[in-house]
């Protein structure tokens, strides 16, 4: 962690005015938030051109200035953007960062900019922006991960394998099916993320400390000025509601979560005991004493790694939880947790998308999985009540013909419609055909199931939409 420069005097300081001699150097240390809210520089320069131009157009300032402040806050944006721009380790904060190079640029003007405005509103206007920047980034990523996985099932549209309840083999279902359902996952983490930014959408400069300003600004300017749907009605909750981070990061949280279950699928498969798929060795790392191993450990280190979401995100609800209206220090300590989740799922989701790229599905392997008997057992219950049987009459009569099967080490396919017959009166010589993974998914007829024609009409609408 930088810190600042032993025994800064306070006069110094934004807020220096009241205060003499030196602040204690463990309290410098403590209290700066430099070496983590410089994430924020852009958005305070974009947030305080809007303020400056507002500043201007009412009066509050001189246009002359007004427009010194704005040319020099560009001049900052460029150097930013350009990656020229390194924060000062001795600024106590990204704001008085800026404030500082500011002056040096433009002089006497930069005096003025923070009129009407508290380091409360700014900073949580900063941090709206910052979020908005990287909510909208982080559903870009989404698509990205979602159109991998659709070109993984398309291309693989016609495998069929294993489903599975308790960890125990159930069903069949084609491959296609089950990516599909990672990206219905998917979807519901960008609602949630879109839901979040319409709440994030707010401005709140201009709400000062607390109280607002006696002087005649215009916080609408301020608000179409900066792309926002909304402005802060009440000046308390602009500046001590930190909702919004809240909900972004369990938002990010759901979203990790979904991810970790993605890997588990795929850590499963690639296991000698199932060998459904390999994966690319870009992704994967061996062993230091056991030279056959290729070890999934990208998936595992976002298995494991999805884990610190909801951990900052219960971090977020303890820090706010106790504190009084309105803004307090403690808050502070917001942005360690945001500007974690938010670098890790985007980090996560990009290599996510480039993971799916390199898996290969091993279709031999699979086509001698599925065709055990006892994945058919619903489509010879579903047979019987086609012929009329009750459902738990049904449900009964293939328990017991199972059971019976598997105990005396036979197959139904082999019984002789005489025997089955013994079963339950309604079997015919072509119930046997059920027996079959192709039949049985062609033969799911109700919306949302595994029928090839219901998913390939999904995977061509997912297309479409996420083109």
């Amino acid at each position: 962690m930088d810190h600042p420069p032993k025994g800064e005097i306070m006069a110094s300081k934004l807020w220096g005015s009241r205060f003499t001699g030196n602040l204690s150097q463990l309290a410098e240390k403590f209290t700066y938030s430099i070496s983590y809210d410089s994430k924020l520089a852009l958005y305070d320069c974009v947030a305080s051109i809007a303020h400056a131009e507002m500043l201007g157009s009412q009066g509050i300032i001189h246009k002359k200035d007004a427009s010194a402040i704005v040319r020099g806050l560009n001049q900052l944006i460029n150097d930013i953007e350009a990656g020229r721009f390194q924060h000062d380790p001795a600024a106590e904060d990204i704001h008085s960062d800026i404030q500082s190079r500011l002056k040096k640029l433009i002089g006497k003007p930069a005096d003025c900019l923070h009129t009407a405005r508290s380091r409360n509103d700014q900073v949580v206007t900063d941090v709206r922006l910052y979020c908005l920047n990287h909510l909208e980034n982080i559903q870009a990523l989404l698509d990205g991960m979602q159109i991998a996985i659709v070109k993984f099932a398309d291309k693989n549209a016609d495998v069929i394998i294993p489903a599975y309840t308790h960890l125990q083999s159930a069903q069949v279902v084609l491959l296609a099916h089950q990516m599909l359902a990672y990206v219905e996952m998917l979807e519901r983490d960008k609602g949630r993320l879109e839901d979040a930014a319409r709440r994030t959408s707010m401005n709140t400069l201009g709400a000062c400390a607390l109280s607002g300003t006696t002087l005649q600004t215009d916080r609408e300017f301020v608000t179409k000025r900066l792309g926002l749907l909304s402005t802060a009605a009440n000046s308390m909750d602009a500046v001590s509601d930190r909702d919004f981070l809240v909900e972004i990061v369990s938002a990010i949280a759901i979203t990790g979560m979904h991810l970790s279950r993605i890997c588990e699928d795929l850590i499963i498969w690639v296991t000698s005991e199932f060998d459904f798929i390999s994966l690319d060795d870009a992704f994967c790392t061996g062993s230091s004493i056991m030279p056959h191993k290729k070890n999934p450990d990208v998936l595992e280190l976002v298995r494991g790694t999805s884990a610190r979401f909801p951990g900052r995100l219960m971090e977020l609800l303890v820090l706010m939880k106790g504190l009084p209206l309105t803004y307090n220090r403690d808050m502070q300590m917001d942005k360690p947790a945001l500007f974690d989740c938010v670098d890790t799922i985007e980090d996560m989701l990009a290599l996510m998308a480039e993971l799916f790229g390199g898996i290969t599905v091993k279709k031999d392997v699979l086509a001698a999985r599925v065709t055990a008997e006892h994945f058919f057992s619903v489509d010879i219950l579903d047979y019987l009540v086609r012929k009329g049987a009750t459902y738990r009459d049904a449900h009964d009569t293939v328990g017991v013909m199972v059971k019976e099967c598997l105990d005396r080490g036979k197959k139904i396919a082999d019984l002789p419609v005489e025997q089955l017959k013994k079963y339950s009166s309604l079997f015919e010589a072509d119930v046997k055909y059920l027996l079959n993974p192709e039949v049985s998914i062609k033969g799911k007829k109700s919306f949302g199931s595994t029928n090839p024609l219901m998913v390939r009409a999904q995977i061509n609408i997912w297309k479409k939409r996420l083109k």
